[in-house]
């Protein structure tokens, strides 16, 4: 049966036969689009008292599935897809690929099943970064690729944030999975902080023919800043440090994000996915700071300004972007995604603002940002499945 496609036929040729291993990107970000809708699905069934994921708190397996597994998959695709570029040596595809897939997919698979161990559980899921780091550390060292080392540390960090969430539902200890949590959110901004420095500003120069400012002094800071500003909110959330750090980084991404700025992006939906993206990090650190500060006393809002804004919008984008580059397509991306643009951007303000300025509403905020988040993803699985599964339109490998 003919997959169902919201391109133009006129200027995207629709290839025959099916590629979905042909290259790392597609898997993980097909399964990140799919897997956001479900999974935000079953937590709306979960505040409403319908779900129990198993192991962990219906909270924390929110928590734990927006991070390792929708995130990480995008990560995953990404980074392979990016490695190749990076080293000119391989990257998994085809059968290596697809059991490396399979190992993000039990990951997820296992918390639903019932009566499964929760060792085995945490065994099937702790199995997947580990085996990304190593999949990706052998060609950058032998590439010799020093100032991409970073990734696969980042990801035995976010492996040993997955074990703190297992070690609680495990019982082994008392209060390890909030830690786990809050720590893979950390590593994931760190990420997001180094890539956007390095392809925003490089898409915007290349798209609109401008000249990104880039300051030696901001881009030194930046990830220090960013480093800096979260290990102190791991140790002390609630201090004059941990606040003091948090506005330096936000006046940092903030002063970097300005830099990169044209009013000629507004023209581009590509482009303004990723500025807004990298300028809910800013705001994330900005709440951080009134957070540590003690004039925001939800705790959580913070975090949430970093996920389901920096991480749900810059993903988003990312993923519009990279696959049809990478698919040999023009980037030029389906009228319908410009919606979806909007919506990713609008589940963050309502699960942001929505408990800032209206706490009694924090529940019906809840549901309502996750069905607008529901939409956005739902619009990109809908239109990039076709993308993702066939073949380059070029017929270049990949």
């Amino acid at each position: 049966m003919a997959l169902l496609s919201l391109e133009d036929p006129r200027k995207h040729p629709v290839p025959a036969g099916l590629a979905p291993f042909a290259r790392g990107f597609r898997p993980f970000f097909l399964a990140a689009g799919g897997y956001a809708v479900v999974m935000m699905a079953l937590w709306l069934l979960a505040l409403s008292g319908s779900f129990n994921p198993g192991e962990l708190s219906p909270r924390f397996w929110h928590g734990h599935e927006m991070l390792f597994g929708f995130a990480v998959a995008v990560i995953a695709g990404f980074l392979l897809t990016a490695a190749q570029n990076w080293t000119g040596i391989p990257t998994p595809s085809g059968k290596p690929l697809a059991a490396l897939f399979l190992l993000w997919l039990g990951g997820r698979v296992s918390f639903l099943l019932p009566g499964l161990p929760a060792g085995l559980v945490a065994v099937i899921d702790l199995a997947f970064l580990p085996v990304l780091a190593l999949t990706l550390a052998l060609p950058l060292l032998k590439a010799k690729q020093l100032h991409n080392y970073p990734f696969p540390f980042m990801l035995l960090v976010l492996t040993a944030a997955n074990a703190l969430v297992h070690l609680e539902a495990l019982g082994w200890t008392d209060a390890s999975a909030s830690l786990g949590l809050n720590l893979a959110a950390y590593v994931v901004v760190m990420m997001m902080t180094l890539m956007g420095g390095r392809v925003i500003p490089s898409f915007t120069d290349n798209k609109l023919r401008t000249r990104a400012r880039r300051w030696k002094p901001i881009e030194w800071l930046a990830p220090a800043a960013t480093i800096g500003a979260l290990i102190a909110a791991l140790i002390a959330p609630a201090s004059i440090v941990t606040a003091l750090l948090a506005a330096i980084a936000a006046a940092v991404h903030a002063i970097r994000l300005a830099g990169w700025y044209t009013p000629k992006l507004w023209s581009v939906p590509l482009l303004w996915i990723l500025h807004l993206g990298y300028a809910w990090i800013a705001v994330g650190f900005a709440l951080l700071a009134l957070s540590a500060a003690g004039a925001i006393t939800t705790a959580t809002i913070a975090l949430h300004a970093f996920t389901a804004g920096g991480i749900g919008v810059m993903t988003l984008g990312m993923m519009a972007r990279v696959s049809l580059g990478h698919s040999g397509r023009m980037l030029e991306p389906a009228p319908l995604m410009t919606l979806a643009f909007v919506a990713v951007n609008l589940a963050a303000l309502i699960r942001v603002g929505m408990p800032l300025f209206f706490p009694a509403a924090h529940m019906q905020s809840m549901a309502a940002a996750g069905l607008v988040w529901m939409v956005a993803f739902g619009l990109f699985t809908a239109i990039y499945t076709p993308i993702l599964l066939r073949p380059r339109i070029d017929g270049l490998p990949g």
